[in-house]
């Protein structure tokens, strides 16, 4: 081929890719490089090519060769590092990123580096790289759309929305921004714009799985949960590879009781089933209870680490503090693994009882496995389960010689490889309960949790009703547990007190249009609107706990009872009405409310929780009692017992570890 033919081809090639005819343009550089075989252009382009269909081992093999014939070629070490970052090797990603930056830091360049980095698990570093990339090129949406999925990463989504809107702004076409925009908003509560810019997402990329994911949480925080589960299913149909889609599932499951618990038992083992199935053949995660090297420890004890992307302020954190506060330190060393951005005067606290503290936010499977396997801990603690920001898939490979879930989560793991499962008798009661878990059930104690109230907590406050005013119910639960029996039990509640008022509290449930709904599903009952009232979130947890001030008896949810929302319900003065059911989610309020030396508001039917419910309204002068007298008796119950639970405690992680043969 003579050299004026060879650029013909080699221009001809060059219009295919430009004009994405893929295949045309890859026939022609094979040409051109059988022609030439030492010329840089064809060598490079089809490696760019190659890339880009997703060959990356072909594509290094190319580029490689092509950088050997010009060293000095930036986009040609820009475009190696990408293709060796999709093969999997970020480190020696890193190092042809760097080297293109230095001979011309272009936009590009940085926006690759900074992917490159946040695979690598240094967040900092990439969010440099990110910004880089933006001021080096303020009109690239791709990269203001990666910098603000970083900083949702380690800021919080609140931070990131602005990212995202600047990148859907700059190129209204970026599937990918209109889907972070979608999730963003989903998580600050602005539900309606949420499923419009995940529903944009999709109409100009329908393979998006994760805005099919973004939708099911959507649904799933307006509770409509069927519609939910529809979108979560489509998203399995699509990828039955991405585990967090079905554990998604699997939690959004709880929320209501379509399935029977051994149906509901048997979604969660296919979970198991699949996770197990992508193991090393070598693998037998089950069973073994070796971990690999030990690290040095000090004294005779047993190295516990917990897991969780919750030791901050939340739920998780509220109860598990107590524990590692009392814990014996003689028997026990911690191990405190945090997995979220957000870290906080909760967290400063939890690490003050840790040996080691570690933040796994952002961080890979692999980095988070390796590191894991070097502090070699005896008992691993699993406070997650199928939440969001979970590792099961790790646990599935056998990270510790013994594995516990705990806390987080109201059912089973599904996985062979979990161990144990800590409850209570009330909550989980033998029989049944055993035979749908994977976990051996440890009943450790009367109740499973152990509540810490807030130290700055405000006063009680009678109830309002004494002020001639109508009873007011509340329920401050997260609004996904509004389910259909809930708001029939509290419609019906309304209906047989005459007048009463219904006050509901919690993240997104003033989004107008999520606002608008609930209304409609509460006059289609004979609820009038003037008798409801929304309220949002709260700028911190003291005028949070100040609203209960504002009711006068708090009513449960069902299927999905609350946790935390019942303890401070109680320790505000207010009882609790709840409906006992056939599992773990919907029987935590008994649990608790027995500890809490209550058990007369806990139902059995649905017309108990009614008559239960317009008792207590009816009995003004016996509410004013209960205000006055209850947060003295959650003091003197097993929930704040924290000392005698932490033993409790201690008792049965030596006995699990006995079982599995662990000694210190």
């Amino acid at each position: 081929m003579s050299p004026t033919k060879l650029q013909a081809t080699l221009q001809t090639a060059l219009g295919h890719h430009r004009a994405g005819r893929l295949d045309q343009a890859g026939r022609l550089y094979d040409q051109v490089r059988k022609a030439a075989p030492t010329l840089f252009d064809p060598i490079h382009l089809a490696g760019t090519l190659a890339y880009q269909q997703g060959r990356y081992p072909e594509s290094v093999a190319l580029l490689t060769r092509a950088l050997a014939l010009d060293p000095r070629s930036a986009p040609c070490a820009m475009r190696l590092g990408l293709a060796l970052h999709g093969l999997g090797k970020p480190q020696d990603a890193e190092k042809h990123l760097r080297a293109s930056l230095a001979r011309a830091p272009t936009a590009d360049a940085w926006n690759a580096l900074g992917l490159v980095l946040r695979a690598l698990g240094r967040p900092a570093d990439a969010v440099h790289a990110f910004s880089q990339a933006v001021a080096a090129q303020p009109g690239m949406a791709a990269a203001h759309d990666q910098l603000g999925a970083l900083v949702a990463d380690t800021q919080g989504f609140a931070f990131a929305l602005p990212h995202f809107q600047r990148a859907v702004r700059l190129d209204p076409a970026l599937a990918g921004g209109w889907c972070n925009l979608g999730l963003a908003q989903a998580q600050t509560g602005a539900l309606a714009d949420a499923l419009l810019s995940l529903d944009r997402a999709l109409a100009l990329d329908p393979t998006l799985t994760l805005a099919r994911m973004g939708k099911g949480l959507v649904h799933q925080k307006a509770n409509r949960i069927d519609q939910a589960l529809q979108a979560y299913r489509e998203t399995l149909v699509h990828r039955p590879d991405r585990h967090e889609a079905r554990s998604a599932f699997l939690l959004c499951l709880n929320y209501t009781n379509a399935l029977s618990p051994s149906e509901l038992f048997a979604e969660h083992r296919t979970f198991g089933t699949i996770v197990e199935a992508a193991l090393p053949a070598t693998s037998s995660a089950s069973d073994s209870p070796s971990t690999g090297a030990t690290a040095p420890r000090a004294g005779n004890r047993l190295r516990v680490a917990f897991l969780s992307p919750d030791l901050r302020a939340h739920s998780v954190a509220y109860f598990l503090e107590p524990l590692l506060q009392h814990l014996d330190r003689a028997r026990f060393e911690i191990v405190l693994y945090h997995d979220h951005a957000v870290t906080d005067a909760v967290s400063a606290r939890l690490r003050e009882h840790a040996s080691v503290w570690r933040n796994f936010a952002s961080q890979p499977h692999a980095i988070v496995e390796a590191q894991i396997r070097t502090d070699a801990p005896d008992i691993l603690i699993d406070l997650a389960g199928h939440t969001g920001f979970n590792r099961l898939p790790l646990f599935a490979r056998r990270l510790a010689p013994v594995q516990i879930c705990y806390l987080g989560y109201p059912n089973t793991s599904g996985l062979a490889a979990m161990d144990f499962k800590f409850t209570d008798a009330r909550a989980d009661p033998p029989g049944s309960s055993d035979r749908e878990h994977t976990e051996t059930l440890v009943r450790f104690a009367p109740t499973a949790w152990s509540y810490r109230p807030p130290e700055t907590a405000p006063a009680v406050s009678p109830p309002p009703c004494l002020a001639a005013a109508p009873v007011t119910f509340g329920s401050f639960n997260n609004a996904a547990k509004f389910s259909a029996e809930t708001l029939s039990l509290w419609t019906r509640v309304m209906a047989r007190v005459p007048q009463s008022r219904l006050l509901l509290k919690g993240s997104g449930v003033e989004d107008p249009p999520f606002r608008a709904e609930l209304e409609g599903r509460f006059r289609n009952a004979g609820i009038a609107s003037d008798r409801l009232e929304f309220a949002g979130r709260t700028a911190g947890l003291e005028a949070h706990l100040d609203v209960y001030g504002r009711i006068d008896i708090a009513l449960d949810t069902f299927p999905y009872h609350g946790t935390t929302t019942t303890c401070e319900a109680l320790w505000m003065g207010r009882p609790v009405v709840t409906l006992a059911g056939d599992r773990h989610a919907s029987r935590v309020g008994a649990s608790l409310l027995h500890a809490a030396g209550h058990p007369e508001w806990i139902a059995s039917t649905e017309t108990e929780y009614v008559e239960c419910a317009a008792a207590l309204a009816s009995a003004p002068a016996s509410l004013a009692e209960i205000s006055r007298s209850l947060r003295v008796q959650l003091s003197e119950s097993p929930l704040l017992a924290h000392a005698a639970q932490a033993e409790r405690f201690a008792t049965a992680l030596l006995e699990c570890a006995r079982q599995r043969g662990v000694s210190p």
